[in-house]
């Protein structure tokens, strides 16, 4: 039993609705009632009682709810103690990330969590390309990298790297073209296809993938447009400009005419990357790390993407 679950049964509970529940916490509501049923399996009582209509509290679900309330409100105070001991009371956290990382499931919900555990803490945030937040992690100039890099980058020197997320690629083309009707694409599908890209600049290790993946298909993409966010990228696909092939976070992108299709390439994914120095010992980076973590293990825990 783990605090989180405590606060899922609190929150339906106090809602009496699982949907209602479900948007309060920021979960779906199938993981939330499987959560709830392994809660339940692990005391030996129902909880709940669940009509077609309504849901309602057992006894023992009542008598449950005052110690589940009371154990959070001790576990906050003792964060709160703690985080004042250890300072992580205030202080500024600097994090840079690349174009799609806010898109993920994952970055949304550490910010946020972040934010409710430990408010005084300034959190400053920066898009930057990957390249160059190892430079800044490098120079001391930025705390945290959200970043891609490619399988086979150099290690850098003072810099450690961990993989948060494997997130698929997607192939993002206009509804009405030839390839939307298909199940899924394969990069040689593409081969004929006019490309919108990410410009060189920009240095994404996405892009830098796609072209191996297009030149051991046998073709070089033909690019015939370029634009460095990829929300722009998507709306130019949607337009029918040219094809894109993009993380799959980019998929909450809700723009008429935009349609994402999977790749069946085994390689077609992307890790999202976090990136810190060796060397630092911040009790602001060190929970901003735990956090990631916990976040990711309950997106796999509850089946959801992670992008």
């Amino acid at each position: 039993m783990e605090l989180r679950h405590l606060r899922y049964f609190v929150t339906v509970a106090e809602e009496l609705h699982f949907s209602r529940a479900a948007q309060k916490l920021n979960i779906g509501q199938p993981p939330l009632s499987m959560q709830i049923r392994a809660l339940e399996e692990e005391l030996g009582v129902p909880l709940f009682e669940r009509s077609q209509r309504r849901v309602f509290l057992t006894t023992a679900g009542r008598a449950f709810l005052v110690r589940a309330r009371q154990i959070l409100a001790d576990a906050d105070a003792a964060r709160q103690e703690v985080q004042q001991i250890a300072g992580l009371d205030a202080g500024e956290l600097r994090i840079a990330f690349t174009t799609s990382a806010p898109m993920t499931n994952l970055m949304k919900r550490v910010l946020t969590g972040y934010r409710q555990r430990y408010p005084r803490v300034t959190l400053t945030l920066s898009e930057s390309p990957s390249e160059r937040q190892r430079d800044a992690l490098a120079e001391r100039t930025l705390d945290i990298g959200l970043l891609r890099q490619a399988e086979d980058a150099p290690p850098v020197a003072g810099l450690s790297f961990e993989t948060l997320i494997d997130e698929a690629l997607v192939v993002v083309l206009h509804q009405g073209h030839a390839l939307s009707g298909r199940r899924s694409l394969s990069i040689a599908d593409l081969a004929g296809e006019a490309f919108i890209m990410h410009p060189h600049d920009v240095g994404t290790a996405v892009d830098g993938k796609i072209r191996r993946m297009c030149e051991r298909a046998g073709f070089t993409p033909r690019v015939v447009q370029e634009a460095r966010e990829s929300t722009t990228i998507v709306a130019l696909a949607a337009s029918g400009l040219g094809v894109a092939v993009l993380p799959a976070a980019v998929q909450c992108i809700r723009i008429e005419g935009a349609c994402f299709m999977d790749l069946s390439e085994p390689d077609a994914h992307t890790p999202l990357l976090l990136a810190k120095r060796h060397d630092d010992a911040s009790p602001l980076v060190q929970a901003f790390v735990a956090m990631c973590h916990e976040v990711a293990g309950s997106l796999h825990e509850t089946n959801q993407p992670a992008g």
